[in-house]
């Protein structure tokens, strides 16, 4: 491809998108018959004893600090004023690998509380969240690297503050991994291999979404799936306790660096590539600081430049200028490899975008890159041929795949995206990793998306831990990196989701779901339903609805009042950090209005009208003409007003407003007899746009909405002005 402009595989416009899985101890054995020893390892280190020790208060000077870590566990203890939220803190002098953390409480105990590690004692890391705790001893198995080590309250046991006997830490001040070596590309034309230290390497990977502070909380995790690489869109100052923390696990990173326009369609920051020398200067200095910092670093893999600016030049320009656009743009990360070159010989470099048809320009522009990157999704299986179509000559990596994505789904009957199913999304995880290994000798591994928490629109499209549940996802890239995941406690399976009413359910009324839920382990399941306005109004957030559960599967759930497409969820979980997620989209529309709607198709006049913008024009016909998809639109200032002749006098009882996002916060109601006389007869000054249903009677020719205060900063814009009788 030439130009692409026009992809054939379009990239999502993305959301900078668990409870840690910590891996129990080992099985032992007893038997009357000698028994060949086990290899030894060394005990953790009691390291914090004698050590300086600080904390947020003290009751006394009998019950400082210090007191915890002095090795006395009865004698003496530190204790805290009375209120939550207090902390200790002890400083082990060097760096260490943190292993057990041992709270010999007094009476006074913490019922909820954090272990916090930290490089430099003001920038912290959760290890461990305990929320049920009941005093006596606590002996804590964590993971993570650091200097710092504190113990967080949340919440007090007793009326009393926190009161410490001792409070150890355990593990050993062993330097981190060496760096192993340097990092290849090594074979020739159709023939190669990542290598680390002269082994080969392929890169298992997930794309990192946490933040820096929990990477000692899910680190273990990602580790015990298989994964040997992470991957990140930035690189700064506060990348180091990432790479600590993956470096003590023996992860390796992929070191990304931002460009602008980056993140595909949707995405800011028009740089002028061709002119803007500032910006490319300054881009080229901030990333060779970072090369130079962490080229040494243990965790580092490799590095790469810019995430989906070829693509997202489109958003920018377009036609010849596109072409010169995208030329200087990847001849800049060209010259980006080359500086890094300069600075780090050992470590690759890089560039990702979002599928093939950046690869000639690659191909024409940046030599110097020792492979390409993209991201790709359901058509995973179609890099390998347009690889070989394009005639490369270099191998690449995928630093995203998954499941089909939105872009790539056929709409359902309420015009959005189908959602593939939970068990279609673990399937869509397998077929890309096998497209990625199919392709020996040039594919080179992948880093899957995505290593997330959130629980959102696109956090339960994608992410393998919304809210900290494992999906059946999860259990697909385990399986593909680890080879098994025999043993494994695995979440439940819904299927035959369906909801009634999906294309008409009432604002504020019910509609019904159904879903069958299974869970392979047996396992007790509690079954909750979310909502998400995402296509309605923008918000992404998934927020748990108004339902009640009718039996066999099927609930009663509360529509939105707000009208527009939403999604709903079924999530079902079976309290082992597993959950199922199916959803569907309903369409919320105006409820019904008992008797006949007397302003349908009359006469209707309004004080302006928007002749021009988005869906416009829109005249104030459109407000009665009995069409939810049209609306009237004033211009965007205070006071407006819309008028419906019902061409004689006519007695009705009740409106029905239904507004667009532009809805009026302060109104009037108001009746005439000639057009000129009017009398009020309902008035709000707390409107919330959506649907006003007004039950007020009156008996006049001319119906008019006298509107003095918009709820937003636009005009007034209303798509239905019903009046009944």
């Amino acid at each position: 491809m030439t130009s692409i402009t026009a992809p054939k595989r379009r990239r999502r416009a993305r959301a900078r998108t668990t409870a840690s899985l910590v891996s129990l101890g080992a099985l032992l054995a007893t038997s009357a018959t000698v028994l060949t020893a086990a290899p030894a390892t060394a005990a953790p280190t009691l390291l914090s004893q004698g050590k300086t020790a600080t904390a947020s208060s003290a009751e006394g000077a009998a019950y400082s600090a210090a007191a915890a870590v002095d090795g006395d566990l009865t004698g003496t203890r530190w204790a805290s004023q009375w209120s939550d939220g207090q902390w200790l803190q002890v400083d082990l002098g060097a760096s260490a690998n943190i292993s057990r953390v041992v709270l010999n409480w007094e009476g006074a105990y913490g019922k909820a509380y954090d272990i916090q590690l930290s490089d430099n004692g003001s920038d912290w890391r959760t290890v461990k969240s305990v929320t049920a705790g009941d005093g006596g001893t606590d002996d804590l198995t964590v993971s993570g690297t650091g200097r710092y080590v504190r113990l967080q309250g949340v919440t007090r046991g007793t009326g009393y503050g926190y009161s410490l006997w001792e409070f150890q830490v355990y593990g050993d001040t062993a330097a981190p991994p060496g760096p192993g070596g340097a990092v290849r590309v090594t074979g020739t034309q159709g023939n190669w291999q990542l290598t680390v230290g002269g082994q080969p390497y392929t890169v298992k990977g997930v794309t990192w979404g946490p933040a820096i502070a929990d990477a000692g909380r899910y680190m273990p995790d990602v580790k015990s799936m298989g994964v040997n690489t992470i991957r990140t869109w930035g690189t700064d100052g506060g990348t180091k306790p990432l790479l600590d923390t993956a470096a003590a696990q023996g992860i390796r990173v992929i070191n990304g660096f931002w460009l602008q326009p980056g993140g595909g369609p949707g995405s800011g920051g028009c740089v002028n590539y061709v002119t803007d020398t500032a910006y490319k200067n300054t881009m080229l200095t901030e990333f060779a600081k970072w090369v130079d910092t962490y080229k040494s670093h243990p965790a580092t893999l490799m590095w790469n430049v810019g995430n989906e600016s070829v693509l997202g030049l489109q958003n920018c320009y377009g036609g010849t200028e596109l072409e010169a656009q995208r030329n200087a743009y990847t001849t800049f990360v060209n010259d980006v490899a080359k500086k890094i070159h300069t600075i780090d010989p050992d470590h690759p470099v890089t560039s990702t975008d979002a599928w093939t048809g950046a690869w000639p320009y690659y191909k024409r522009n940046a030599p110097d890159l020792d492979l390409y990157s993209m991201n790709s999704y359901g058509d995973i299986c179609g890099v390998r041929q347009d690889w070989q179509e394009g005639g490369y000559t270099k191998p690449y990596i995928i630093t995203e795949t998954g499941p089909a994505g939105e872009w790539e789904m056929p709409k359902d009957a309420n015009g959005v995206a189908d959602e593939p199913t939970d068990v279609q999304k673990a399937e869509g995880y397998t077929k890309a990793w096998n497209c990625v290994i199919g392709h020996q000798g040039v594919g080179l591994g992948a880093t899957v998306f995505h290593y997330g928490t959130e629980h959102d629109f696109g956090g339960v499209w994608f992410n393998l831990l919304p809210d900290g549940l494992k999906r059946l996802s999860y259990y697909a890239v385990k399986k593909a990196y680890a080879g098994s995941t025999a043993g494994d406690n695995t979440p439940p399976v819904i299927s035959g989701m369906t909801v009634d009413r999906a294309g008409s359910a009432p604002a504020g009324g019910e509609f019904t779901v159904r879903a069958d839920v299974r869970d392979p382990d047996g396992d007790a399941v509690t079954t909750r339903i979310f909502l998400s306005g995402n296509y309605a109004s923008g918000d992404k957030r998934l927020v748990e609805a108004t339902y009640r559960s009718l039996g066999n599967g099927a609930f009663a759930v509360t529509a939105p009042e707000k009208l527009g497409v939403w999604k709903v969820y079924v999530q079902a979980e079976d309290g082992r950090g597993n959950a199922g997620i199916e959803t569907k989209s309903v369409k919320v529309v105006a409820p019904p209005v008992a008797g006949t709607n007397i302003a349908l198709n009359r006469p209707t006049i309004a004080s302006s009208a928007q002749a021009s913008y988005g869906d416009c024009p829109c005249p104030a016909t459109n407000a009665t003409d009995g069409n939810a998809t049209t609306r009237w639109a004033s211009d965007w200032s205070n006071p407006q007003w819309i008028r419906v002749d019902l061409g004689s006098v006519r007695s009705f009882n009740r409106l029905q407003l239904v507004w667009d996002p532009a809805y009026a916060r302060a109104y009037e109601v108001q009746v005439s007899d000639d057009g000129d006389t009017w009398r009020t007869i309902h008035a709000t000054t707390t409107g919330n746009g959506d649907i006003d249903a007004i039950e007020t009677g009156a008996t006049a020719r001319y119906v008019r909405l006298q509107l003095t205060a918009r709820g937003t900063g636009w005009g007034y814009s209303l798509h239905e002005f019903g009046i009944y009788s």
